[in-house]
């Protein structure tokens, strides 16, 4: 079926073939919203680009003083604001089929829709169609261009476009939390984030695997992280910590032995847990003064409450406040502190070790991450080494504990007699296998 022979039989929305005014807006809109979710799922991807393009593109050249592109039509009373919910709503609309039926390689040719030369405003241009072009270039230059491009930053060469285009899914989550994002928004990008991470965790697994084989060539395996042959003695490292001493097991018995406990001994066993075993003793005796001070100063009038889950999801959150940013724009200092002294990985294991005790903090701690990004990425990459090489260790160490995948280290060849004897981590190898979802 093509695009043609579907706008003859179901007919271009009412709002657009008449020639008449639209009386409500609100319902031009859903006749638009309708047609569009129609299309997606009966046409080609190219043909729904096609209808996409000749609705909302096509016809901003136009000579025709009298003309104006029917889209546009329903908006004469200057909304501005309503036609570019309605193009958003209707971009996501079409996004959330094609990322569900894995035909989002199409994302950036609609993306690049919009990359047209036609769309600049003339001096000379008839006046309907000068305020049609204008609205489009706002839309362009706005920030729901710049989070509808994070759709296609998956399928750009990670050695091209800016740095930040690395860390996508985090973006992505950011956005589908934002409840002013059409419905479309928010689950196209939950769903896209997703996708993102279980490649990032497949490739790493393959890469653990073929890395590890005398018999693999280094051109049939990915590594997906910019650490190079570093990301697998990191790796080793983290899977090392197992046994009963592993992040898991603490983390279990600190949830049962702080049950009953109020605000107040809450936040101070926290502060103990997540600073015991780090290694670095002297940087965490300084850490942990600051950060005791910034937790018990934090809903003080609730100390003497008895612990309930919603406070314990709230303390966690805090917690992951104090070490990343308290307000969602700036690095907080301890962030600062600690990766510009190169402590990557003692920041990881604190923020894994939280998420450990509450898996229901994943998304706010991701939606942090994204915060972070959103900081940094109007730097250049060579200015932001350390905040990269934190996100590059954050994203191997949480693949490892918190999806899917299993990773044990098994050691391959015995330690010969010494007096001295060392731990060689080239002496092991990691194995790697699937097990059930466990709650996020």
């Amino acid at each position: 079926m093509t695009a043609k022979s579907l706008s003859i039989s179901q007919g271009y929305p009412h709002c657009i073939t008449s020639k008449s005014r639209p009386l409500n807006v609100q319902i031009s809109q859903e006749e638009v919203y309708s047609f569009f979710g129609e299309i997606v799922k009966k046409l080609s991807p190219d043909d729904t680009l096609r209808e996409f393009k000749t609705l909302f593109i096509e016809g901003l050249d136009s000579q025709d003083s009298h003309y104006i592109p029917g889209i546009y039509r329903i908006f004469l009373d200057n909304n501005e604001q309503e036609f570019c919910n309605t193009l958003k709503r209707c971009i996501y609309i079409i996004i959330n089929n094609w990322i569900t039926n894995r035909k989002d390689k199409y994302i950036k040719e609609l993306v690049n829709l919009f990359a047209n030369e036609n769309l600049t405003v003339k001096t000379n241009s008839f006046p309907a169609i000068n305020i049609s072009k204008r609205w489009l270039n706002n839309f362009i230059n706005s920030k729901d261009y710049q989070e509808l491009k994070l759709f296609a930053a998956k399928y750009e060469e990670s050695s091209k476009g800016h740095w930040a285009n690395r860390y996508t899914s985090y973006l992505l989550i950011d956005q589908s939390v934002n409840k002013n994002n059409p419905i479309e928004q928010q689950e196209a990008a939950r769903r896209l984030s997703r996708q993102i991470k279980d490649k990032f965790k497949f490739e790493l697994a393959m890469y653990i695997a073929r890395s590890q084989s005398a018999a693999s060539s280094t051109t049939r395996y990915n590594n997906p992280s910019i650490l190079g042959d570093n990301a697998l003695r990191l790796i080793k490292a983290i899977v090392l910590k197992r046994g009963v001493f592993s992040h898991e097991n603490i983390a279990n018995i600190f949830i049962k032995q702080t049950q009953e406990q109020t605000l107040e001994e809450f936040k101070k066993s926290i502060e103990k847990y997540i600073f015991f075993s780090v290694d670095n003793q002297e940087l965490v005796e300084s850490l942990r003064q600051q950060f005791a001070k910034n937790l018990s100063s934090w809903k003080k009038d609730y100390n003497q409450e008895i612990l309930t889950k919603e406070f314990f999801l709230r303390t966690c959150n805090r917690v992951i406040d104090c070490l990343t940013t308290e307000n969602g724009k700036e690095p907080s200092s301890l962030f600062i502190i600690l990766l510009t002294q190169g402590h990557s990985l003692t920041l990881v294991i604190i923020l894994l070790k939280t998420i450990l005790i509450c898996r229901n903090s994943r998304r706010h701690l991701e939606i942090r991450i994204a915060n972070l990004i959103r900081y940094y990425e109007k730097y250049p990459e060579d200015e932001c080494k350390w905040v990269i090489n934190f996100m590059e260790v954050f994203n191997i160490t949480f693949a490892i504990y918190t999806e899917n995948v299993e990773y044990n280290l098994i050691k391959m060849k015995e330690e010969e007699q010494s007096s001295n004897p060392q731990f060689n981590l080239d002496d092991y190898r990691v194995f790697s296998q699937m097990k059930v979802d466990r709650q996020k």
